[in-house]
């Protein structure tokens, strides 16, 4: 984020730098907790500094934008509040790494702590932007400057996995129901309303929804193969966000817009600036989940983890399957908004002339974020080797 906003010039108040760095230091404390009120405590941190972001220009459409991420954080976090107390007044322990913790929940009526359960996953619902807390997503990332942006769609949600991932692991309940349900939810509304959208950045803001269901089903899934295939995702999902978000970025600066811009804007701009209409290709590619890319593997790990989970599975096999099928025909749909832009930069004549050249400095930092969606598909078992050590 800060070599972004660095390279591509943008000017934020002095005191950005020092809420950039809390945040950072709230998502390091979400990634270690053990506690549930740590976490919570984490992640209305995150919230706080987030709804700070977000107005940092102090315009009219950033505190637009700030207030819908405001209301929809504090339902959520109230709901994940009391869900936590009655996880406590079960259990008797804060510590979800405790024996207690989960001999405690399965003392109780189930019906009840899968309430609490469910209750208590709001809040990591909200900062993945799932469904039914991502109607936020859309009009912050388009309010918010395109470096916070991609630091919103990316360094949240990764924190947010690893301790979603605890807990699942901590809990005793079969979640896979619910969090199916939730999961083909969330990939459906963000593919489809992305289908729709005109504009450049709204259409990676519901991407990023869209994203967060497929992270979901490794949730489902829950089994060694599903946790290494969700850590491949997030890293493939980093670079790739951050890649699209930048580039995204580059193209309105050449449009001259501030923030966002039409689609039907960049006809032609590919065959004026080859290199970058490549590097855009290969990142919306590998969000689409095809090869040559890193994105094509992530995809196959998830859906490979998901079907030996159905294999395996005594109970709940029918939610397995429909999330798989769903899951497939969705992969399908998402490349029609996708190849959206590669087909208008390189298949329409230009209408307006610009200045398109990129700077070295550019081109070394979209090339750095680039290229290892390449590597990672050719080295996919290096990678996977790698998460398995961790």
């Amino acid at each position: 984020m800060l070599l972004h906003i660095h390279i591509n010039k943008y000017q934020f108040p002095n005191e950005f730098y020092a809420i950039a760095i809390a945040m950072i230091i709230a998502l390091q404390l979400m990634i270690m907790s053990v506690n549930l009120l740590m976490i919570y405590l984490a992640i209305e941190m995150v919230s706080l500094l987030s709804y700070i972001l977000t107005t940092i220009n102090k315009d009219k459409v950033g505190a637009e934008g700030g207030i819908k991420y405001l209301i929809f954080g504090a339902t959520s976090s109230a709901i994940m509040l009391y869900g936590m107390s009655l996880l406590y007044g079960m259990t008797g322990t804060l510590s979800i790494t405790s024996p207690d913790f989960s001999r405690g929940l399965t003392q109780v009526d189930e019906l009840a702590t899968t309430v609490a359960v469910v209750m208590t996953i709001a809040g990591f619902l909200f900062k993945l932007s799932a469904t039914p807390f991502h109607i936020w997503t859309p009009d912050t990332y388009q309010a918010a400057p395109m470096p916070i942006v991609a630091f919103f769609s990316v360094a949240p949600k990764l924190a947010t996995m690893l301790v979603a991932l605890r807990f699942y692991m901590a809990v005793p309940n079969d979640l896979r129901l619910v969090t199916g349900v939730i999961a083909l939810a969330t990939i459906t509304f963000g593919n489809f309303s992305a289908l729709w959208q005109n504009k450049a950045k709204r259409l990676l803001a519901y991407s990023t929804i869209a994203h967060s269901g497929f992270l979901l089903i490794g949730l489902v899934a829950l089994s060694e193969l599903s946790v290494k295939s969700l850590v491949f995702y997030l890293v493939t999902y980093l670079f790739a966000n951050f890649a699209a978000f930048y580039l995204v970025d580059l193209l309105a600066i050449y449009l001259g817009t501030k923030n966002d811009f039409e689609i039907v804007q960049i006809k032609g701009l590919g065959r004026k600036n080859p290199a970058l209409g490549i590097l855009l290709l290969i990142t919306l590619v590998s969000l689409a989940g095809l090869p040559p890319t890193a994105g094509f593997f992530a995809k196959f790990n998830i859906f490979s983890a998901l079907w030996e989970a159905y294999q395996t599975a005594d109970t709940q096999k029918h939610i397995l399957l429909l999330l798989f099928i769903f899951g497939l025909f969705n992969t399908a749909i998402s490349l029609f908004f996708y190849l959206k832009i590669p087909f208008y930069l390189f298949f329409k004549n230009a209408e307006t002339e610009f200045d398109t050249s990129l700077s070295t400095t550019q081109y070394i930092l979209a090339s750095a974020l680039c290229l290892p969606l390449l590597g990672f598909f050719f080295k996919a078992d290096w990678l996977m080797n790698l998460i398995a050590l961790l």
